[in-house]
């Protein structure tokens, strides 16, 4: 065993330990939500044998085999009284798989198992698999849903960058042995499909984004609803759009359901994100709504604005100025674990509970969509303090 071999796989160790480091709580000013210090998953995370050949006979200078570029886009569960992220692994060679980190409390020692998820091959054209939604449905299976791309097989000649994107579905019992079930069928390309954990009027009802093509919504208005008989071959036959796409907000390009939504006494608690364009590029933040419980499809509240936007080294990634979430957890103490990307790199864990977020939702004012609509609200607001403080 050469020296170079030892010192190389005692810093990489060395490393690989500081990503156990207890993570820090951070203070917020605004109340709602608490950032934590430290990301919970980082390419560092990737244990070093799925990068590494550790034999010093065939690989003496310890040289990484296969890399990791880079770690996000997270669903999230609850089970057995551990944390689980469900991983977007990117490799240096941008194809991406999935793997499951597992955490005691969280927001720290995030460990993956010992192997990633080995999905069944149903389909020979399908190029990368990434951003899976779990849902522990009410029919006894966890389902995970994620986006199956291919190369669009109507490119034009000489374009190796035009894509399809379909709505993969597996489920499973114990997120170790999973079931591959036929793509979802749809009119329109789908990505950031989400599966509503509960039964409506008997059917599964999905969270869709319908877009007329890989990268632009086009005529696709915003999140959708759709219910399907038979979740073995799902099929949208019938689709409406229940969040809506306006100009000049965080969601003028773009917008998607993250994880599934939250039941709570006040309605469904819905986290997506939102897509606008800038002179830096394509921002994305995170956002909140709510939907009746008698009908998840009915809009009941709206707040303006983001909930969550890029910050500070946030910003800085492999594709810069992104939040992106398909994962939380509510425990049963109200507690909301809240897990997001930042600039398509690495995870990050934040921590709010219920009755802030929905107090959030329900008193936040919704957009006006025009400057004077805003500057009305910031008005009530001053007359509604300058009241309350006459009278102390």
């Amino acid at each position: 065993m050469s020296e170079l071999y030892d010192i190389r796989l005692r810093i990489l160790k060395e490393e690989q330990a500081l990503q156990s480091r207890p993570n820090q709580k951070l203070f917020s000013d605004n109340g709602v939500f608490e950032r934590y210090k430290y990301p919970v998953l980082t390419r560092e995370h990737v244990p070093l044998e799925w990068r590494y050949d550790l034999n010093p006979e065939t690989n003496p200078m310890l040289l990484e085999r296969i890399g990791v570029n880079a770690v996000m886009n997270s669903g999230a569960i609850k089970w057995n009284g551990k944390y689980l992220l469900m991983a977007r692994v990117e490799g240096n060679d941008r194809k991406s798989f999935f793997a499951v980190a597992e955490s005691p409390n969280g927001t720290d020692n995030f460990r993956f198992w010992d192997y990633p998820v080995q999905l069944p091959d149903i389909d020979p054209a399908e190029t990368n698999v990434y951003d899976m939604r779990l849902t522990a449905h009410e029919d006894g299976w966890i389902y995970g849903v994620f986006c199956s791309e291919s190369l669009n097989p109507n490119h034009a000649p000489g374009d190796l960058s035009s894509a399809v994107a379909k709505a993969g579905i597996v489920r499973t019992k114990d997120l170790k042995t999973w079931e591959r079930l036929p793509n979802l069928i749809s009119s329109h390309q789908q990505r950031n499909v989400v599966l509503h954990p509960e039964f409506v009027d008997g059917k599964y009802a999905l969270y869709t984004r319908p877009q007329d093509s890989f990268i632009d919504a086009g005529n696709g208005g915003g999140i959708g609803w759709a219910l399907v008989d038979d979740i073995t071959r799902a099929e949208i036959k019938e689709e409406k759009i229940i969040d809506l796409r306006h100009y000049h907000t965080i969601k003028e390009v773009k917008n998607g359901e993250g994880p599934h939504p939250i039941r709570t006494s006040a309605g469904w608690l819905h986290l997506a994100h939102g897509v606008r364009a800038c002179a830096a590029g394509l921002r994305y933040v995170l956002y909140l709504y709510m939907t009746s419980l008698d009908d998840p499809s009915q809009l009941i509240a709206e707040p303006g604005g983001y909930l969550m936007a890029p910050l500070g080294e946030e910003r800085i990634g492999d594709v810069s100025n992104v939040l992106f979430s398909n994962g939380w957890i509510a425990d049963g103490d109200g507690t909301v674990f809240i897990y997001y990307a930042s600039s398509d790199t690495r995870m990050h864990v934040a921590t709010s509970t219920v009755e802030r977020l929905v107090d959030y939702c329900l008193h936040t004012p919704s957009d006006g969509f025009r400057s004077d609509s805003s500057v009305q609200e910031v008005c009530r607001l001053i007359d509604k303090n300058k009241a309350y403080l006459m009278k102390m």
